[in-house]
This record gives structure tokens, C-alpha cells and sequence, in this order.
């Protein structure tokens, strides 16, 4: 050890001492504002209110005697008073909150703003005891010095007003409008008046309104101030909807087009957000006649105006699509899409290659109101669907808005992303595109890109919404795209991802790209990964997502898929070493029981028990043992499903049978592409399939037992060739057999190999089996001869199809047994 420099010795000397000693002054100017707010004795004793006084008493006292802090305390608790004792409250404090407010500040006032608005809400009186006691404070604070106090004041009686008698309404707030919006009032009383008759409007029927109304109305729009005729023309919406359309177009409309003209900018803004919302009240002739050139104008001259207009117009584009559809020209609908094709870019190319810390403030200032534009027009990108098949003109617009830097234009987007993307497939009217999006080749780059995009920023929602609309891919583009450039994807960041709803929407997406995926291979490697990377994964925070997983699986798949591969590796997370585990496990179990079928799924079922039990008996967690309690509570009152159709279950069933229908197609599919591919050498369209499966659904009525099976040929059929033969027979054998049966060996020792093996299917278990399976042996002939790499006979996958005895024995898994199906199938073929 050496021992510390000189430097670092303590210093005793005089200059020293005197840092010591600033440093300690500085410590004691920090603590003298905690010192100040402490209260002294006097003080103290003036905040005393003695404890016997009553609520009304000692509201009465603190208003009269009290600090501000406490009257501002009785004011807040005025609600409460009310309820309580109404009529000491309005005969004793109401009185002494109007002295208070007379000179009190703005915390006060916006406190008895509150309170008004929250006694009107709450009923504690009559609407004509509130007019009363109430309405002329509120109407007395209107005009308030401090703007924020104004806007509380003028939004409790805008909530009054709703309330309110006619005559009342009449007498107390429209006759004193006349004087209030004369030009001689102040500003702040002609905007509260705009504010007031625009209210005014839905209680006076229309001739009151053209009456009394309008001619007040009129003047304001020719205010002398901008604000003033902003304010106003903002109130015409709600003035033409209760004046009618007559005079809607005789005086509103006029209005308008005189303010759409207005020399202030905030005017002309208005005026062209109100033409926008009014669009349905105005006939062809109007729209074509007087808007539209409007509207022209108004574009035209928006990007030599304040950016503001820019954001308010790229917001109601969608809008104004719709209220004007069918009313442009070829030339004028071009000129329209060009300006949209420019908002959507509107500042990229300022953006590129810029520092943030080198931007001046107001050219950041500048990008933001960009941003927004860019983010409006994202909001707005669904209106596409008005042009038809004319949608692929703004396909580089889509892949411009996915790859925006700005998280907040993709989140734009991301709402209504399903619907852009198949729009975008199908071209509109257009039915002429057999390939997914084949113009479009720069989308898949694009949408990887966004996703990583958000996945790399804090805003993890956004990240969680993109991946949940990410679901809608197999109906836009091919199953072999979902494959290679997005399944592996989610599997990334199930494992890898922190954030637990985001894995959870990767799990989920997952799952569906799985439901859609056209080929066996593929579907086995992707069911393997989830058993051995997070069923079997050393994480038990993987393990944990397995069953997010299976829990998605039951309810996007069908009964017998899950049973076939997932139910015995879920259950086998009893014996997981982590309790968070085995109690996750607890909470799904009632659910995974919900997919086993009696008594084709007997041997499951003593498989689930056999579980249950050791949990019972072996748990040392408490918190476990006791979720495992109450399931067992639960799985005790379940009903189990029949093979055949029950009227409780009658539309659960229906809608499994329909699953089962697709997921037997998809293996049909895959068959006949290939027996396609060896005729002509082209791959199945999307659109074959997808007509094939239309004609394949479930009726809406059913009889009570319906087979799944192929039918097999009959006599008159005697002329079929040998390859047809050949390819339904491979498609009606059984995938049961094949070298993917389950290995288990920690779950046979738990359960007992004879469990299983005492258990021989019933006549309804076989003929569930050859109904079940069909088509999925063909896999079984593939593999015996190429097996892939990843599928060798020394790493099986779980098997667990209904009715086969011994699942848990890999003996029973040869091909010993597949001559008897095979003979059983034909001799039920025979006798149709």
C-alpha cells in the first residue's frame, strides 16, 4: 500500500478554512426558505378553529375571519355543503362566498368556478333554486381580468345554458347580449358573447333565432378586431345547425365566403374549417358553385401562408375528400392528389443529414409544424380508397409515410394499416393482380424497417400497436414473405424484447402468421421453436411466454391442433423449478382443459389429472397450492365437450369445426399446388386458394354429427386416373403415425406408461382419428425420403392426435400400424 499524495492530505491552512466556511454559508442559504415556511406560534394559533363548531359554522367563520388558503378550502368543499345541509348552505355561506369573491384571486375564483359547475352536475337543487342562488355570480365573473378566469367562468355557464328554461334564458342572458356586443364593450365581453350565442342557437327555435339572434350574430362577423370575428365565425357551425338549411344558405353561407376572404389569417382559417364541417348541409350545386373554387383558392395559397394553415387543411383533407367526391374534374381531381402527394413530403428534404443541436430554434420550430402535416396526412391516407383502382398512384406516398423518421406519422398510420395494405393488394376495383402487392416491392423493406424503427425508440405502444396490425399479413402478401422476412422476427422479440406487452403482440402475431402458413415444413420448424426455445427454454421468463402462447393458440386454432402439439408440453410445466411458472400454468389449465374431447381425448384427460394431482400432493409454494386449490375447484365444475354436437356448446363447436375446416384445406392446398407445380410448373395463386376456402365454410345450420373426411371414389368414379387416385389417398391417410411422435419421458414417469397404454380408443375415438387427420400423412411419404435437417428422426415433435393409444410409448409410433388404417379406410371407401 502507498500512502496518498500530498494533494490529497487534509488542509489546515487559513484559505482553506475560508472555502470550508463559504461552502457552510451557501448550505445555510439553502435552508432559509424551508426555515421561512414554517409556521410561528401566532400564526399558528390565527389558523386554530375550534373543533366544536359545526361544518356550517365553521365554513361561516374561516370565510369571515379565515387566510385565503382556508376560505379558498371552504369554497372547494362547497359541493359537499350542498348535499349536506342545502338550505343553510345557500341562506348562511353562499352570502359570505359572495363577499369573498369579490376580491378574490385567481386560485379562489377558479376553485368557485369549479365547485358551481360540479353542484350543477350533482343536482343537489333545483335547476330554478340554482338560477337563483348561482346564475348571477357566474354572469358577474364573466368579464374577468385574468383570462384563464374568464374561460372557467364562461364554461360553467355554457353548462348551464344547457339546463336552462327558455324564459330564464331569455331574460337573464340573451337581453343583456344586446349591450355586451357592442362595439363600445371590450373585446373580452364580444368574444364571451360569440361563445354565448353560439349556445343560445339549440335552445330558440329558427324564427327566434333570425329574430334575435342572427342580427347580433351578423354584426360580430364584421367585428373590428380579428379575434372577435375568428370567435364568431367558429359559432356558425353550431348556428346553422339550429337555424336549418334555408337559412343556412341565405345567411350563414354568405358569411363564410365574405370571412374565407378576410385579411387575417386566423380568419380565413376558420372560416374554411367551419366550410369543411358544414359540407353535408350544402346541395351539388353549392359544393361545385361556390365551395369548391373555395377550397381551390385556399390550397393554392397555403404554402405561402403561416404553416398553421397547413396542419388545419392536411387534418380535414379526408373530409373534404368525401364532401366533395364526384364533384371534381379529371383535371381538378389531378391537381388535388399532386397537393397530397406534396404534403406527404412536405419538409423531408430539409430534415436529411441535419444535426438537432446545430438547428436554429426557429427552423425546429418549423419541422415540428412539418411533422404535423406529414402526421395528418398518415391520418387522412384511408381516403385512398376513393380512388379505386387509381390507388397504386399514391403507392410511393405509403412507402414515404412507413419510412418517416417521426414516430408519430407512423402511429398515424399504424391506426388504419390493415385496411391501407389490402387496398393497396387489391388495387382498388382492380382484380387483375394475382400476386400480393407485386408493384409494390419496396412495402416489405419499408414495413421491416418500421417496426425496427419503433422497437429502437422508448415509445413502446406504438411498437405494441405495430405489431398487433402486423396480424393483417396473410391476407396482403404471400405466406413465404410472412416466412423469411417477419416470422423470425417475432421470435426475436419474444425472447429478446423487455417490454411485456410488445412480447405479448409478437406472440399473438406469431400465432396467426402460424394459422395462415401454407406449408407443412414450414409450420413443424415453426412449432418446434416454440416448444424447444421457449416451452423447454433455461429462461423462465420464455417459459412464461410459452404459454402467452399456447393461451393465444387455443383461441386462434382448433381444439385438435392444440391437443396435437401443444397440450402435453404445456402440462409439462408442472414440474417447472419456478413457481411463477407452475402458477401461470395453474390459471391456464382450466382453458386447455376447455379443448379436450370425450372420449377421444380420454388419455389426455388422465394426462391432466394425473398433473393436477402431483401438484396437489408435491407443491411446497403456498401461493401456488393455493391457485392449484382453487383451479381444481374450477376444473371440477367444467363441462367436458362430446365429439358430437351439443346444444351448450352448440356454437363453440361450430366454430372449432370451422377452424378445423381451414386447417385441413391449408394441407389440402399444399397438396394440390404441388400436384399443380408438377403439371404446369406455376404455384397456386393466393386467389385460388382464397375461393377455395370461401366455398369450403361452414353452413350456418348443421346436423349434429358432420364428417371431415375426403369422400373417397365410388363406383361411378371408376374412370378416374391413377394420379388423382393416388393424390387423394395420400391426402385421406392418417399423419398420426409418422416420426413425430412425443417423447416424454419425465411425463411418463409422473403419469405412469400405463396410463396410456391401458387405454384403448372406442369406436367414436377411431373414427374421430381417421376424421381428424386427414390429409396429414402425405407429410409422412415426404419425409421418409427428404427429411429436412431440422426434422430428423432424432429430434421429434410432440404428437398427441386424439384417439391413438400409447401416445406417450415411442413404440407405438412405427409403421406397424399403418397397413390396418390403411385397410380399415379402404374397406369404409368400399361402402359408401
Amino acid at each position: 500500500m502507498h500512502p496518498p499524495p500530498p494533494a490529497a492530505a487534509m488542509d489546515f491552512s487559513q484559505n482553506s478554512l475560508f472555502g470550508y466556511m463559504e461552502d457552510l454559508q451557501e448550505l445555510t442559504i439553502i435552508e432559509r426558505p424551508v426555515r421561512r415556511s414554517l409556521k410561528t406560534p401566532e400564526e399558528i394559533e390565527r389558523l386554530t378553529v375550534d373543533e366544536d363548531l359545526s361544518d356550517i359554522e365553521r365554513a361561516v367563520y374561516l370565510l369571515s375571519a379565515g387566510q385565503d388558503i382556508q376560505g379558498a378550502s371552504v369554497i372547494a368543499n362547497l359541493p359537499f355543503l350542498m348535499r349536506q345541509n342545502p338550505t343553510e348552505t345557500l341562506r348562511r355561506i353562499l352570502p359570505k362566498v359572495r363577499e369573498v369573491l369579490h376580491v378574490a384571486g385567481v386560485e379562489m375564483q377558479l376553485t368557485a368556478a369549479v365547485s358551481f359547475l360540479t353542484i350543477l352536475q350533482e343536482e343537489s337543487v333545483s335547476i330554478h333554486t340554482y338560477a337563483h342562488s348561482f346564475l348571477q355570480v357566474i354572469l358577474l365573473h364573466l368579464e374577468h381580468r385574468d383570462a384563464g378566469v374568464s374561460n372557467a367562468w364562461l364554461e360553467t355557464l355554457l353548462s348551464v345554458i344547457e339546463v336552462l328554461p327558455k324564459e330564464t334564458l331569455r331574460h337573464e342572458i340573451l337581453n343583456p347580449l344586446v349591450s355586451k356586443a357592442q362595439l363600445s364593450q371590450t373585446v373580452q365581453s364580444r368574444l364571451v358573447s360569440c361563445k354565448i350565442l353560439g349556445k343560445l342557437t339549440n335552445k330558440f327555435d329558427a324564427l327566434a333565432i333570425k329574430r334575435e339572434i342572427l342580427p347580433l350574430v351578423k354584426s360580430l362577423c364584421q367585428d373590428v378586431e380579428y379575434e372577435v370575428r375568428s370567435c364568431m365565425c367558429r359559432q356558425l357551425e353550431n348556428i346553422a345547425q339550429g337555424i336549418g338549411t334555408e337559412l343556412t344558405k341565405s345567411v350563414v353561407l354568405p358569411e363564410l365566403i365574405e370571412l374565407s376572404r378576410d385579411e387575417g389569417s386566423s380568419v380565413r382559417l376558420a372560416a374554411f374549417e367551419t366550410l369543411v364541417n358544414l359540407l353535408d348541409i350544402f346541395d351539388t350545386d353549392d359544393r361545385s358553385q361556390t365551395i369548391l373554387p373555395l377550397v381551390k383558392s385556399f390550397c393554392e395559397k397555403s404554402f405561402k401562408a403561416d404553416e398553421s394553415i397547413l396542419i388545419s387543411l392536411s387534418f380535414h383533407l379526408g373530409k373534404l375528400c368525401h364532401g366533395l367526391y364526384g364533384i371534381f374534374t379529371p383535371d381538378q381531381h389531378l391537381r388535388f392528389l399532386e397537393f397530397y402527394k406534396k404534403l406527404c413530403t412536405l419538409g423531408l428534404q430539409q430534415e436529411n443529414g441535419h444535426n438537432e443541436n446545430q438547428i436554429p430554434p426557429q427552423i425546429l420550430e418549423q419541422e415540428k409544424k412539418y411533422i404535423s402535416v406529414r402526421k395528418n396526412c398518415a391520418y387522412n391516407f384511408p381516403v385512398s380508397k376513393l380512388l379505386n383502382s387509381g390507388v397504386y398512384l399514391i403507392h410511393k406516398e405509403l412507402i414515404t409515410l412507413l419510412q418517416d423518421e417521426s414516430l408519430e406519422v407512423l402511429d398515424a398510420l399504424i391506426d388504419h394499416l390493415p385496411e391501407i395494405l389490402e387496398l393497396m393488394s387489391t388495387g382498388g376495383e382492380s382484380s387483375v393482380q394475382e400476386n400480393k402487392l407485386s408493384s409494390l416491392p419496396d412495402l416489405i423493406p419499408a414495413l421491416t424497417a418500421a417496426e425496427q424503427r419503433a422497437a429502437a425508440s422508448l415509445k413502446w405502444r406504438t411498437h405494441e400497436k405495430l405489431l398487433q396490425k402486423y396480424a393483417c399479413l396473410p391476407h396482403v402478401i404471400s405466406s413465404d414473405q410472412i416466412y423469411y422476412r417477419f416470422l423470425q422476427r417475432m421470435f426475436t422479440i419474444m425472447m429478446t424484447n423487455n417490454v411485456l406487452p410488445v412480447q405479448k403482440a409478437a406472440s399473438r402475431t406469431l400465432c396467426i402468421f402460424l394459422r395462415y402458413n401454407r406449408k407443412q415444413e414450414q409450420r413443424h420448424e415453426v412449432i418446434q421453436k416454440l416448444i424447444e426455445q421457449l416451452g423447454q427454454g433455461k429462461s423462465y421468463w420464455n417459459r412464461l411466454r410459452f404459454l402467452d402462447t399456447c393461451e393465444f393458440i387455443i383461441e386462434i386454432f382448433s381444439k385438435s391442433f392444440f391437443c396435437k402439439y401443444f397440450f402435453l408440453p404445456a402440462i409439462e410445466l408442472t414440474h417447472d423449478p419456478v413457481a411463477n411458472v407452475r402458477m401461470k400454468l395453474c390459471y391456464l389449465l382450466p382453458k386447455v382443459k376447455s379443448t379436450l374431447k370425450i372420449p377421444a381425448d380420454k388419455h389426455l384427460l388422465q394426462q391432466l389429472e394425473m398433473c393436477v394431482r402431483k401438484l396437489l400432493c408435491q407443491e411446497k409454494d403456498k401461493d401456488v397450492l393455493a391457485t392449484v386449490k382453487r383451479t381444481v375447484l374450477e376444473l371440477d365444475r367444467m363441462e367436458m365437450s362430446m365429439d358430437a354436437f351439443q346444444k351448450k356448446f352448440y356454437e363453440k363447436d361450430l366454430l372449432d369445426q370451422e377452424k378445423e375446416r381451414e386447417e385441413l384445406l391449408l394441407l389440402e392446398m399444399e397438396q394440390l399446388e404441388k400436384e399443380k407445380q408438377q403439371n404446369d410448373g406455376r404455384p397456386m395463386s393466393d386467389k385460388t386458394f382464397e375461393k377455395k376456402r370461401r366455398d369450403t365454410k361452414t353452413p350456418t345450420t348443421l346436423p349434429k354429427n358432420i364428417p371431415i373426411s375426403v369422400p373417397g371414389p365410388t363406383s361411378g368414379t371408376q374412370s378416374t386416373s391413377k394420379e388423382i387416385k393416388k393424390s387423394k389417398l395420400i391426402r385421406s391417410q392418417s399423419f398420426n403415425n409418422q416420426a413425430f411422435h412425443a417423447k416424454y419421458g419425465n411425463l411418463d414417469k409422473c403419469a405412469g406408461k400405463s396410463s396410456t397404454a391401458a387405454y384403448t380408443p372406442s369406436v367414436s375415438g377411431l373414427t374421430k382419428t381417421s376424421v381428424i387427420s386427414l390429409t396429414d400423412d402425405s407429410f409422412r411419404t415426404r419425409n421418409a425420403t427428404s427429411a429436412p435437417s431440422s426434422f430428423s428422426s432424432n429430434t421429434p415433435l410432440p404428437s398427441t392426435s386424439r384417439g391413438t393409444g400409447n401416445s406417450g410409448d415411442p413404440k407405438s409410433s412405427g409403421s406397424k400400424d399403418t397397413q390396418p388404417r390403411k385397410a380399415a379406410l379402404k374397406s369404409r371407401k368400399s361402402n359408401p
